[in-house]
């Protein structure tokens, strides 16, 4: 049972229907982000601190996340500054959020967080005209059901990829890989642990001797296994599945389902050039980019773990070829 509306006003416009992307890390879901905060009308951020630190409590300690109707109100509050239009709010912006809007990065040496007053760079949306709020902070798949309660009006945007390919990714990302180390690894105090797709003993006892891939096999498969049971709970004119794969051959024909979806209008090119199938530049993720990335060892380990995952997802195994 969803929580009753609640009424959040910013920058004078009240918040109807806010758009949320999901998905594993590089799953692909910050390409279509990007689509909709260059459309007309949005105001979507991505990685503002206040959002961070409680959707990354509500992640790593699930039981903090089943508290009703003050989780909800919490998470709330965080957007409620989060989505405030102007020069010292959008100074908090992280590097990736600024060049979704097509903004220059910080200049070379300026550190991440709040910009002095000299350095703030003004906002990347006027705030008239404004309709709609979005978020695409990494990792919003493990608070699902608590942007629901907070919003229950809000439309969700989930985005599978091949579990090869965004293990593939997170080997080179350094931010991914560093929640591996044991200081920030926190199944001593929460088991099982949705977070790094822990799951049962087998998976516990085996993780202190895992390589990195396998811990990147278990975050995935971890992953779209919430998002199979958000498909499950969530009304279909609540929730929208988009598959990495089809982004990436037909970007106009996802985004024209995603402005039907949204009921707002994309520009028709907004996706148009953002991807490139089968590109090699880690910067740029790609399709079936795991065959070359990927040691046989490494892939043979990610079926290992995810080969059930992937099979129902329709990705063939193919680490033996």
């Amino acid at each position: 049972m969803r929580s009753t509306p609640h009424i959040l006003v910013i920058n004078g416009t009240k918040v109807r229907r806010p758009v949320f992307f999901l998905g594993a890390p590089h799953s692909g879901a910050e390409l279509l982000a990007r689509a909709v905060k260059r459309s007309p009308g949005f105001h979507l951020t991505a990685g503002r601190p206040d959002v961070l630190r409680v959707t990354y409590a509500f992640a790593r300690q699930p039981s903090i996340a089943e508290r009703g109707e003050g989780a909800a109100r919490v998470l709330r509050d965080a957007y409620a500054q989060a989505w405030q239009v102007s020069a010292r709010a959008c100074g908090e912006c992280p590097d990736e959020c600024r060049e979704m809007g097509g903004l220059p990065p910080r200049p070379p040496g300026r550190p991440e967080g709040p910009a002095s007053a000299a350095e703030l760079p003004g906002p990347c949306v006027r705030a008239q005209g404004l309709a709609r709020y979005a978020d695409a902070s990494p990792d919003l798949i493990y608070s699902a059901d608590v942007l629901l309660d907070a919003f229950p009006d809000a439309q969700l945007v989930q985005v599978i990829r091949d579990g090869r390919d965004v293990v593939a990714d997170m080997l080179a990302d350094e931010r991914c890989l560093a929640w591996f180390k044991p200081g920030l690894a926190n199944l001593d105090t929460v088991f099982p642990n949705p977070f790094f797709g822990v799951e049962d003993h087998t998976d516990r006892s085996r993780w202190p001797r895992a390589a990195a891939a396998v811990k990147c096999a278990l975050r995935w498969r971890g992953s779209v296994r919430l998002s199979a049971k958000l498909r499950l709970q969530v009304p279909e004119e609540q929730l929208a599945t988009v598959r990495y794969e089809e982004l990436v051959d037909r970007p106009r024909r996802v985004g024209a389902e995603l402005s039907e979806y949204l009921d707002a209008p994309l520009s028709k090119s907004a996706l148009s050039g953002l991807v490139r199938a089968g590109t090699r530049d880690a910067a740029e993720p790609g399709v079936g980019v795991w065959r070359e990335r990927l040691t046989p060892r490494q892939a043979a380990q990610v079926e290992k773990v995810a080969g059930t995952e992937l099979r129902r997802l329709g990705y063939p195994l193919g680490s033996a070829d």
